[in-house]
């Protein structure tokens, strides 16, 4: 958590609006109470941003992408002009749910052995292929950003990126998760110049407590605030785009070394000009009479969480131990089902029927109370009935890094929205002049088939959008909002959300307690990627039943969601530890 300094908070607020602001950014904790619309994040600035839009008129989608604009800035590694997400939108006027499909996309030359190597006919390593010019898309930050607005909005994208500029020039304070979040990727972003002057100057990250600042990104954002974002998607800065990943920035002295060739993308302004946001029906499954709306493809997110949710539903367990034990099942049969058969085009009758009740009961029937299944277990058959399987099959998992919102309004609108660059630094090539990092989205795709002789959904392709776990969630009580989240953390991101989901919906905890709860993610694969809280608490109890575990992980996901209680009262949450900790705010406190 970032926060601005006051002369900084002062200005921002001031820009975002022409009647006077607050004199500094409100205190803001992980858990905020009251009416009017709210906001949560894993950005302090970014949620006071957004705050203030809310308590100056806007609604949430300015408030949103005002959060996103900002978080441009005190997280640029996850977030900027080269993100991309998804963006799910409850419309309280026509009582209806939508969706942005903002993923990055390919280039038009992109084939399936996209990421071989000539040389020897072997896939590169993923580090080789994420430091390159090879694994950045063309970003959909920016149209989202726009496109939502102009749909939803009340105010312009150039008066919502003004105050974000005047961040990026007056910066924020480095705190020790950002420092640290440099050192993980010191080496790589040692190898080019223009990410060595912003992050590594005189060869080391910034000292705690200094001041950030990033006045390429404020005139980057002033200038797509003047001319549109045709700024980007065709004129100078994305031609600034195209040039960096045809030519990445090497540095004749770098810092730290690295093992890899750097290689230059294909990526040109023909396919910048190309890009188009989509606008895909949400998927949409019950839960014990509750309504879950989630997004539909390239994201995988919407149809895993609801198969999960359904084979729960199915079993119904009466117990925390068989709860979890069912929850873990559930995961890896729905990751199963996830990698035969999801990706960018996967057909909607089979998408249908991964999130249908029957489908549910075929994929159910392979679950004991008594004995955790063999990990990786096999996808079942979309063409069969009852428990016949296909043979079993392993999908890998690279991505791990990436921020979500989410904002409602005194309307009763509400916006969940998950964007990422896909690892911590994306590529780790920042766009000389410009102040923002390239994403590296196209790793993303599988680099080899991954579903032995069965057709690989995943597989690169021209103009093709890679296969995402992005889960932002609304869930609706008879037609009316009742929850709203969404996490970052790569695959582990639908765990994540299906997690909270159980443990808010079935094991009864208050939203904040399900946010906070120990995370352990079972993805289909030999062990449980836990933290160390859910191995002491639960472990006991699930090896029992023959559940084994892999290496602990400090930490999974920083979610950040919302609950619309009786009389238009809501309880915003956000991370209280995870990735240094989330902001909350509400619009009124009290009524």
């Amino acid at each position: 958590m970032r926060i601005l300094p006051v002369s900084a908070a002062v200005l921002l607020m001031s820009a975002l609006v022409a009647a006077p602001a607050s004199a500094s950014t409100p205190t803001l904790g992980p858990t905020a109470y009251g009416y009017g619309g709210g906001i949560a994040t894993v950005d302090a600035t970014a949620t006071a941003a957004g705050l203030d839009v809310l308590r100056h008129g806007g609604n949430a989608i300015d408030a949103a992408v005002t959060a996103a604009a900002t978080l441009g800035v005190t997280e640029p590694f996850v977030a900027g002009p080269a993100s991309g997400g998804f963006l799910v939108y409850y419309d309280a006027k026509r009582h209806s749910v939508s969706t942005i499909d903002g993923r990055e996309t390919g280039p038009a030359t992109m084939t399936p052995t996209y990421f071989i190597d000539p040389a020897d006919g072997l896939p590169y390593d993923f580090q080789e292929a994420r430091v390159s010019g090879l694994s950045t898309g063309v970003p959909g930050a920016l149209a989202t950003w726009d496109a939502a607005l102009r749909q939803w909005g009340t105010r312009s994208l150039a008066s919502i990126l003004r105050p974000a500029a005047a961040v990026a020039d007056r910066g924020f304070t480095v705190d020790a998760q950002f420092r640290q979040q440099i050192n993980d990727n010191l080496a790589a972003f040692g190898q080019f110049d223009s990410t060595k002057a912003l992050y590594l100057p005189g060869g080391a990250p910034p000292a705690l407590g200094s001041t950030q600042r990033n006045p390429d990104l404020a005139d980057t954002y002033r200038q797509i605030a003047r001319q549109g974002i045709g700024a980007f998607y065709r004129g100078p800065i994305g031609a600034d785009l195209v040039k960096t990943v045809q030519h990445p920035p090497v540095s004749a002295d770098p810092v730290g070394t690295w093992a890899y060739p750097i290689r230059p993308g294909v990526l040109t302004m023909d396919d910048l000009a190309a890009y188009r946001i989509r606008r895909p029906g949400p998927t949409v499954s019950d839960f014990r009479g509750l309504s879950v709306y989630g997004m539909s493809t390239p994201s995988s997110g919407g149809t895993a969480v609801s198969e999960a949710l359904n084979i729960l539903e199915t079993i119904d367990p009466q117990d925390a131990t068989q709860v979890l034990h069912t929850y873990l099942e559930a995961s890896a049969l729905a990751f199963a089902d996830r990698g035969r058969y999801v990706g960018a085009y996967t057909s909607k009758d089979v998408l249908r029927k991964l999130i249908s009740d029957r489908w549910a009961a075929q994929r159910a029937c392979k679950i004991s109370p008594t004995a955790a299944m063999t990990k990786p277990v096999a996808p079942g058959d979309i063409n069969a009935s009852g428990c016949t399987p296909a043979p079993a099959t392993l999908t890998p998992d690279n991505g791990l890094s990436t921020t979500n919102i989410t904002v409602s309004d005194r309307w009763g609108n509400v916006v969940e929205w998950t964007f990422t660059l896909e690892q911590f630094g994306g590529n780790g090539i920042v766009v000389p002049g410009r102040g923002f990092m390239l994403n590296n989205e196209l790793t993303d795709f599988n680099f080899t088939p991954t579903q032995g002789t069965a057709p690989d959904p995943n597989l690169p392709g021209p103009g093709k959008r890679p296969r995402s776990s992005m889960s932002p969630t609304i869930v609706l009580k008879h037609g009316k909002p009742m929850l709203a989240l969404g996490s970052p953390g790569g695959a582990s991101i639908i765990t994540t959300v299906l997690q909270i989901l159980v443990n808010r919906l079935v094991l009864d905890m208050d939203l904040p307690t399900a946010l906070a709860a120990p995370r352990g993610s079972q993805r289909n694969t030999a062990g449980i990627q836990a933290e160390p809280a859910f191995r002491t608490q639960y472990g006991p109890s699930l090896t029992a039943l023959g559940h084994t575990f892999g290496p602990d992980m400090a930490e999974i996901g920083a979610a950040t969601a919302m609950e619309f209680t009786a009389h238009g009262g809501i309880i915003a949450s956000a991370e209280p530890v995870r990735r240094g900790g989330g902001a909350a705010g509400v619009v009124h406190p009290t009524r």
